[in-house]
C-alpha cells in the first residue's frame, strides 16, 4: 500500500509539472524577417512581442509565439502557414505583412478553419468572402479613396502622374482605387509609368512623368522604390510633390532617400502623436521602453493584431476556430493602439486614415481623415 500511495503521489506531481506546457495556447506568426520586406516584418514582430509582454496569458493559460520567416516570398509564406498548422498545431495565426504573400497563406488557414489576422495586408482580396481571414489595418479601397480626396482637397492637385510597381498586387490595386476616386472628382491622370520591385534606375519613367507636367506624382509603392524615386527625381530636377501609401512608413525610407524624401506625403495607419486611449499609451510606453525607439505603424498594428486575437479567444471561451472567428467578426469599438476598431463587412476594420508628411528627416503627423 505505501508503494501504491507513493506511486500515486509521484504521478500527481508529474501531472502538475507537465500541465502548464500542455495547456499553453500557441499563436503562429509568419512574417518576412529576411528579404526585401524584412524591415516591415521585423517591426511587426517587435509589436507582437511588446503586446505579448503586456498580456502573456489568456483564459489563465500561457500564450506561446511561434515565428516562421517567409523570406518575403509567396511560396515560403504558403509553406509557413502549412507548417504552423500541421506541425506546430497553432490555434490562430498573425501574418503576413505584404498583401501578395498574405494571399498565398490565407487560403490554407481558411481550409483548416484557423483564424488568420494580417496586421498590414491592405488588398481587399485578403479577407473578401472568407470566414477566417481578418486584418487589423484599413484596406486599399478606403486608403485609395482617402488619398485621392487628400490630393484633391488638400494638395489641390488636378493633374496626377502615376508610378506603379506592377510586380506587387498592393501597388496595382491602390493605384486603381486612387484613380477611380480622383477621376470621379474631375481630376486627370496625365501619365502612367511602371516599375518592378528591385529596380534601381527610374530615369525613363521619371522623364515621362516630367513631360506630363503633373501637379502631383502618386507612387503607391513600398519604401525602397519610393526612396529611390525621390532621389532620382531630385537629381533630374523634378520638384513635383510625391504622395504614396502606407508601405512607405518605414525608417528605411528616410535612410535610403535622405533629403530627397522631405516633402513626401503618405496615407498611413498610425502616428504616435495620435495616441489617446489609456490602453494605447500603455502599449506605447511598453514598446518604447523595451526597444528604445519611437513606436511606428507596423509595430502598432502588430500589437493590435495580437490584442484582437486574444480578445476574441477570451470572448469565445477557448480556441475553437469558428467561435474565435465569430468573436473577431463581432468586434466593436475595440481600444486598439491605432485607434478604435470595429470590424465591418468582409472583416475590414472601420477606422480613420492618418496623413503623414516627411519634414527634416522625420515622419510628421498632419491629420486623420475619417472614412
Amino acid at each position: 500500500m505505501p508503494t501504491i500511495k507513493r506511486l500515486l503521489l509521484i504521478a500527481g506531481l508529474l501531472l502538475l509539472w507537465v500541465a502548464p506546457a500542455s495547456a499553453e495556447i500557441k499563436l503562429g506568426i509568419y512574417l518576412p524577417m529576411t528579404g526585401p520586406a524584412a524591415a516591415m516584418g521585423q517591426m511587426v514582430w517587435e509589436g507582437v512581442q511588446a503586446a505579448h509582454q503586456l498580456q502573456p496569458q489568456v483564459l489563465g493559460q500561457p500564450v506561446k509565439l511561434v515565428l516562421v520567416d517567409t523570406r518575403s516570398d509567396r511560396i515560403e509564406a504558403a509553406n509557413a502557414v502549412s507548417r504552423l498548422i500541421e506541425s506546430d498545431k497553432v490555434a490562430a495565426i498573425i501574418g503576413e505583412v505584404i498583401s501578395s504573400d498574405t494571399l498565398a497563406g490565407v487560403p490554407i488557414a481558411e481550409r483548416a478553419g484557423i483564424p488568420n489576422i494580417s496586421p498590414t495586408a491592405t488588398n481587399p482580396l485578403v479577407t473578401q468572402n472568407r470566414q477566417f481571414a481578418f486584418r487589423a489595418c484599413f484596406e486599399d479601397s478606403l486608403q485609395g479613396r482617402v488619398a485621392a480626396r487628400f490630393a484633391w482637397e488638400n494638395l489641390h492637385a488636378r493633374k496626377v502622374a502615376l508610378l506603379i510597381d506592377q510586380a506587387q498586387d498592393y501597388c496595382v490595386g491602390l493605384a486603381k482605387y486612387f484613380t477611380d476616386e480622383f477621376k470621379r472628382r474631375g481630376g486627370q491622370i496625365v501619365a502612367t509609368s511602371y516599375i518592378q520591385t528591385g529596380d534601381q534606375d527610374f530615369t525613363a519613367q521619371i522623364s515621362a512623368l516630367k513631360g506630363a507636367r503633373a501637379d502631383l506624382i502618386y507612387a503607391p509603392n513600398y519604401y525602397a522604390e519610393d526612396a529611390l524615386l525621390a532621389k532620382q527625381a531630385k537629381d533630374l530636377g523634378v520638384a513635383t510633390p510625391i504622395l504614396t501609401g502606407d508601405g512607405a512608413q518605414v525608417p528605411e525610407l528616410l535612410s535610403i532617400g535622405g533629403d530627397a524624401v522631405n516633402g513626401m506625403y503618405f496615407t498611413a495607419h498610425f502616428h504616435r502623436e495620435a495616441v489617446t486611449s489609456p490602453q494605447a499609451k500603455k502599449f506605447l510606453q511598453a514598446y518604447e521602453g523595451r526597444y528604445k525607439k519611437s513606436l511606428d505603424a507596423f509595430a502598432a498594428l502588430g500589437g493590435d493584431s495580437y490584442a484582437l486575437l486574444l480578445g476574441a479567444i477570451s470572448q469565445a471561451g477557448g480556441t475553437d476556430g469558428p467561435k474565435v472567428a465569430q468573436a473577431l467578426a463581432a468586434t466593436k469599438d475595440f481600444p486598439g493602439v491605432t485607434g478604435a476598431i470595429t470590424m465591418g463587412p468582409d472583416h475590414n476594420p472601420l477606422k480613420g486614415v492618418t496623413i503623414i508628411k516627411v519634414e527634416q528627416g522625420k515622419f510628421v503627423y498632419q491629420t486623420t481623415i475619417k472614412p
